[in-house]
């Protein structure tokens, strides 16, 4: 999910394989520089860090990344735009060399996390190989968080639009290296109000859980609001959470073909 200010811009995301490219005309465009705030926040999967090989070994070419530290939005921007670290086999090495040795990389393309500089930069050399002269990524919204990132993307060739999705990325708070990642494409079919549907079929015969308690708050940090909805409100109160929404918000859940516009839509 993104934010601004106070307001929440969500963006609601499941995963599945690969998409057909289709014509940018036939979508509604969500594309735009507007920045949105999100702060870091620690990475899973801490334990995985012991298992990783002292002296691993690979086909790949990795170097600590040296200089300044550069904020999170800017690293991202620099990776995506000018490196094309999806779409080109320098830029995809660029991005390897920026990571931290024990980085952890879910790509929920995938069945495992991928553990460690070298197997991710291999795996954005794989993922690199699989795309190649397929297009490139475009970020369409971006946070503007120093030690976390997150961005909307859409693959894109020539004139049309291909698979989107979802990125967040966190810095090391020392050494300013990628620390975490977790890439969260969309679904291929798109079930739109089936979903609801769909869920009240599975959880027909669970038994109802009470609303969770909570102490209303209208925090002003982007961080802070999305620990409030998801930690303390918990989803118990929809009149809660549409209370932090502004009147403009766009909603983009990938169940849905095109993004979702104003209070009365969400």
């Amino acid at each position: 999910m993104f934010f601004s200010s106070t307001k929440i811009l969500p963006f609601l995301l499941l995963v599945t394989p690969n998409r057909a490219f289709a014509p940018i005309s036939t979508r509604a465009s969500f594309f735009t520089t507007t920045s949105t705030s999100l702060q870091a926040s620690n990475g899973p999967f801490d334990f995985l860090k012991n298992l990783l090989p002292k002296e691993p070994s690979s086909t790949a070419t990795v170097e600590k990344p040296a200089g300044k530290v550069r904020r999170a939005r800017e690293l991202i921007r620099s990776l995506v735009e000018e490196e094309e670290c999806f779409s080109t086999e320098k830029g995809a090495k660029a991005f390897g060399d920026v990571c931290a040795v024990d980085v952890l990389y879910e790509d929920c393309y995938e069945p495992q996390p991928i553990l460690g500089r070298v197997d991710v930069t291999n795996h954005m050399l794989s993922k690199v190989k699989q795309r190649q002269n397929r297009g490139v990524v475009r970020i369409d919204r971006i946070t503007d968080g120093d030690k976390a990132c997150g961005f909307a993307w859409t693959w894109t060739s020539g004139t049309s639009e291909g698979l989107r999705g979802t990125t967040f990325i966190e810095l090391n708070a020392n050494t300013g290296e990628i620390q975490y990642i977790r890439e969260i494409p969309e679904p291929l079919y798109k079930p739109g109000d089936l979903t609801l549907e769909l869920l009240k079929a599975v959880t027909k015969d669970a038994q109802p859980k009470e609303p969770a308690q909570y102490e209303q708050r209208t925090p002003t940090m982007a961080s802070d609001v999305a620990k409030y909805l998801f930690c303390d409100v918990q989803g118990s109160s929809v009149d809660e959470s549409m209370r932090l929404f502004d009147d403009s918000i766009i909603y983009r859940d990938f169940n849905y073909e095109e993004v979702l516009r104003g209070k009365d839509e969400v």
